[in-house]
């Protein structure tokens, strides 16, 4: 006889089944769990009665999601939070199931938790994506090392530490010598085969605070963190040993290999990833034309030294300044190249001295950005842009972020914070990144654009032409405006190629509806020739200089003394 239709706990087991979900019942006061579903199928067990209790379905809780699964719960159950968690529920057989569980508690009159209602759904197979995902995002698919992208986050975080603390480290780039004549006498396979077996002795040879990963075709980069600069070359000579030692063996045969070492120590000689890994490559170089199978350390030469010094008494000006709130904006219009009329201020940061002296970015920021302080910076004028144009409806900012900003996601979740309330001010404000900061990955650039965007902010891509932008690059990282490189504009009336150039770039901005700006218009003949060319809009002495009084109040004054008047 068929079931009644009507029969509700039916049709709630039969949409679970249809589902692929099942539903409990969490008796708080008596821990019994009573579920809707085979839950015995979903996690691989025999029956139900292995989950029939909460201290059972505890017990079967992967431990390193037992504790979050508790403080979820705790946070549901004091502060009413949603109850959302992800975890691991063991199988017979040994293994895993991960479910999603969504649910919500009962309360009895004094606010105590007596029930649970929830239902989990298997993810087993999503995890297992995201988990392949992850590991190609992050690991080289031939060593199983960290992939260039990943050691570098890995680095990063490990200079930061050594700032703060003041403890040293070191950065090794390891070249395999001639892996170039191993693929070409013995095929593919036996080079790969002498990669991974030199990633292996290279692991072998490490401490396990040490990281290490694959940045190249032939190379490793190994972090070496707390490692004194005299501890350097010791455990250089010990990886030129062990990968030299023995041969390799591969399918071809036996192959002796060799490598060269080129190592730079932070925070001594470099202060950023970028600085980092460059210095080493350097040196790394140096090795192999030394005649390769050693080790060359980088080294500051005095005049670095004495430029080094200087630096770090600049970098301590600066940090000051941002305590004393001596770091301003010097506004420059950018007008309407039809009109004359303001469209926004471009934001130029400028550092007043102790002394009451003006000193320009160009003067600093670069030292800042080789000291590893430029997103301190980047913070700051975000934050002081943001709060001049809630404070002022009727202004435009635009304001340059550095490349290393330029796809770090900590900023833009500051960013999205700072505008939450503030109404349509996103839409008034322009970022600006460099062109050659966006081509360094471009997939990063294009997503962080993208999310900018969707705030509401409009993007430009500053010193358009300075680089190698092509069409696919300029649909991909979808900017809203792009900035003519000043040097294109310059004594642009007697320079004829520069003419030509400048309508190339114009006419593939505007083929794609965007937005252009020259910048470092110092003439009316220039602005003449960029109207006449299709230049939309147009920044320079020509139009104002960067002042640190704010335009936007000298026009509210003469409109008040003309009305008064």
């Amino acid at each position: 006889m068929p079931p009644d239709e009507n029969d509700v706990p039916h049709r709630l087991e039969a949409a679970l089944t249809a589902a692929g979900d099942v539903a409990y019942d969490w008796d708080l006061t008596t821990d019994a769990i009573h579920w809707h579903g085979s839950v015995a199928a979903m996690l691989g067990v025999a029956d139900a009665g292995a989950v029939a209790t909460g201290r059972a379905l505890a017990g079967r809780l992967n431990p390193d999601d037992l504790l979050l699964r508790q403080q979820r719960l705790n946070a549901h159950w004091t502060r009413r939070a949603t109850f959302d968690c992800e975890f691991r529920v063991r199988a017979e057989n040994g293994g895993f199931a991960w479910v999603h569980d969504r649910g919500t508690a009962v309360f009895d009159a004094s606010g105590r938790p007596i029930r649970m209602h929830g239902v989990w759904r298997l993810i087993t197979g999503r995890k297992a994506q995201e988990l392949r995902l992850e590991h190609a995002a992050n690991y080289d698919d031939l060593t199983g090392h960290f992939n260039k992208k990943r050691l570098r986050e890995a680095l990063d975080h490990i200079v930061s530490s050594s700032l703060r603390s003041g403890s040293a480290g070191a950065y090794l780039a390891v070249g395999i010598d001639k892996l170039t004549a191993v693929n070409d006498a013995l095929g593919y396979e036996a080079a790969d085969a002498v990669i991974v077996a030199v990633g292996q002795r290279l692991d072998r040879c490490l401490r396990v605070s040490d990281v290490i990963g694959r940045v190249g075709g032939d190379r490793f980069g190994i972090v070496l963190a707390n490692c004194p600069e005299e501890h350097v070359a010791v455990a250089a000579e010990k990886i030129l040993s062990a990968v030299s030692h023995v041969p390799i063996m591969t399918a071809s045969g036996p192959v002796y290999v060799t490598v060269s070492i080129g190592s730079a120590t932070f925070p001594e000689q470099a202060k950023t990833s970028y600085e980092v890994m460059t210095r080493a490559e350097t040196a790394l170089a140096e090795a192999k034309r030394a005649g390769r199978n050693c080790f060359i350390p980088y080294r500051l030469s005095e005049e670095q030294r004495r430029q080094h010094r200087m630096g770090m008494a600049l970098g301590e000006r600066v940090q000051r300044a941002l305590r004393e709130n001596r770091l301003v904006f010097a506004y420059q219009p950018v007008v309407d190249a039809d009109t004359g009329a303001v469209d926004y201020y471009e934001c130029l940061l400028r550092m007043l001295g102790e002394d009451g002296s003006v000193i320009s970015a160009g003067e600093f920021v670069p030292l800042i950005e080789q000291l590893g302080f430029i997103r301190v910076i980047d913070r700051y004028v975000l934050e002081k842009a943001v709060a001049e144009v809630a404070a002022n409806p009727g202004i435009r900012l635009g304001f340059n972020i550095s490349g290393l900003t330029a796809t770090d996601y900590a900023w833009l979740r500051a960013v999205t914070t700072l505008l939450k309330g503030e109404g349509e001010a996103a839409s008034r404000l322009v970022v600006e990144i460099t062109e050659t900061a966006a081509l360094h990955d471009i997939e990063e650039s294009a997503r962080f654009v993208g999310s900018l965007r969707t705030l509401g902010c409009r993007i430009a891509l500053d010193d358009f032409g300075a680089g190698f932008t092509s069409l696919r690059h300029l649909q991909a990282l979808a900017v809203d405006t792009v900035k003519i490189d000043g040097s294109f504009v310059r004594n642009l009336g007697q320079n004829y190629d520069n003419q030509v150039f400048l309508r190339h770039l114009v006419g593939l901005a505007n083929g794609l509806g965007l937005n252009t700006v020259a910048e470092c218009v110092e003439t009316a003949h220039e602005a003449s020739i960029l109207r006449r060319e299709g230049v939309g809009f147009l920044q320079g002495y020509y139009f104002g200089k960067p002042s640190i009084e704010k335009p936007w109040l000298k026009t509210d004054a003469a409109r008040r003394e003309a009305k008064a008047g």
